[in-house]
């Protein structure tokens, strides 16, 4: 059993060195994807814990295998520092940590609240919404949230690029919802809660809350908070978390006739959709809320904002259509259509000249593997150290791979 007490390095050179490379390009590189970040150094060791040998299907305290006294504390923990982190009341609010990711934190939502066939309405992909909030296009269906529920998106208004809230309101109480979705994955501005559980109230609908892009802005205060309107919220646990690659569900608690949540979302999640939690994903999250809670975080999140700022202010001076005008949060959303250019040029130059982003579908675009735009993001550079004065070097930098992008496809402005 010699095997079993080698390093990576002794036992697989090879993965162990394209390991290695990848850690090179993310400290060499402009990391400006808006979902990414670099998680901290207890995280890490969570996550290469033993935590992760122990099978614990269920839930603390009705687990299927024996020997988790010390994963039902782990559990315990983490789902007492979610609601800490974010001031909700343990009577009112409940929450389910082991979801694998965000995606199947939404689908669970969607299968125990919404059931098979039932409606729900979400952000279009394209006006900055994201694949599980019920994307399909005029051929095909292209989420298991458009397979399994009948979906309706509502859209911004193309002229500036904002959520078009009296629109919803109209195609709300044509469609009537079971669930609507407030949430976003390129969309830069804070949401109107309190509009979206108006809208909802007037068709009896569900109102969540999709928060994992500012689940960390909302922990530091510094967005809207979704948990006084909605009915659910989900969020992932690493962007601007800043924790491990996992996602939560909170869920209002019984107390009216209309709150049957607990039981139809846990089930859902187990066993409706998974087998055993990972275990030292959950411990990571416990960590990662508990370094949320702490004064250099807001710190951190008040960063990521002036940065953010910063760079849509910059790539504007510099002729940049930037979607929407500016930013609210951590997201700088690039409209490329005007310059003659597409997202996928552009990611695919930016990342010769070691500037990670990804390309995005702009309002307007029918064609998402030929988007219009780039997403940029500043949690994970902000994490490095950069400030306000770093960033108006990026929109350079940025800005000098447009002009080699539009040399090297002899694009004309």
């Amino acid at each position: 059993m010699e095997i079993l007490k080698k390093t990576l390095n002794e036992n697989d050179p090879e993965l162990f060195n394209i390991i290695k490379n990848e850690k090179l390009r993310q400290k060499r590189g402009l990391e400006l994807i808006a979902s990414e970040n670099f998680t901290s150094l207890s995280v890490l060791q969570t996550l290469g814990s033993c935590l992760h040998n122990k099978y614990s299907e269920g839930y603390p305290g009705q687990r299927y295998y024996g020997g988790n006294e010390y994963i039902d504390e782990v559990e315990r923990l983490c789902q007492q520092r979610a609601l800490e982190t974010y001031g909700l009341d343990s009577d009112k609010w409940g929450v389910n940590v082991q979801p694998y990711s965000g995606s199947p934190a939404n689908l669970a939502v969607y299968t125990g609240v919404v059931e098979p066939h039932g409606r729900i309405m979400g952000l279009d992909l394209p006006d900055g919404g994201h694949l599980t909030h019920g994307y399909y296009t005029e051929k095909k269906k292209i989420s298991a949230t458009a397979m399994f529920f009948e979906s309706l998106p509502y859209k911004v208004n193309p002229e500036t690029g904002l959520i078009d809230y009296d629109q919803l309101s109209t195609l709300a109480g044509l469609f009537k919802p079971k669930l609507i979705i407030a949430g976003i994955s390129c969309y830069p501005r804070d949401l109107d809660y309190k509009r979206f559980r108006e809208i909802a109230d007037q068709n009896n609908s569900f109102l969540m809350a999709d928060m994992a892009h500012v689940s960390g802005l909302v922990a530091a205060k510094l967005a809207p908070n979704p948990f006084e309107y909605c009915d659910i919220v989900t969020t992932t646990t690493h962007k601007t978390l800043r924790g491990p690659r996992a996602g939560i569900i909170f869920y209002r608690k019984a107390g009216e006739e209309k709150y049957d949540l607990e039981s139809k979302i846990n089930q859902a999640v187990f066993p409706g959709l998974q087998g055993g939690p990972h275990n030292h994903a959950i411990a990571g999250i416990a960590t990662a809320l508990k370094q949320a809670q702490s004064p250099e975080f807001k710190e951190y999140q008040q960063q990521v904002k002036l940065n953010a700022k910063t760079l849509a202010k910059e790539l504007a001076d510099r002729g940049y259509s930037i979607v929407t005008g500016g930013t609210d949060n951590h997201i700088v959303w690039v409209n490329l259509r005007p310059a003659k250019l597409d997202g996928s040029r552009a990611e695919r130059v930016l990342e010769e000249i070691s500037i990670a982003c990804n390309k995005n579908t702009v309002p307007g675009d029918t064609k998402p593997l030929n988007p219009g735009g780039i997403r940029l993001g500043t949690p994970a550079l902000t994490t490095r150290g950069l400030k306000e004065c770093d960033f108006q070097k990026v929109a350079e930098f940025i800005h000098r791979g447009k002009v080699i992008i539009l040399h090297f496809f002899k694009t004309k402005l």
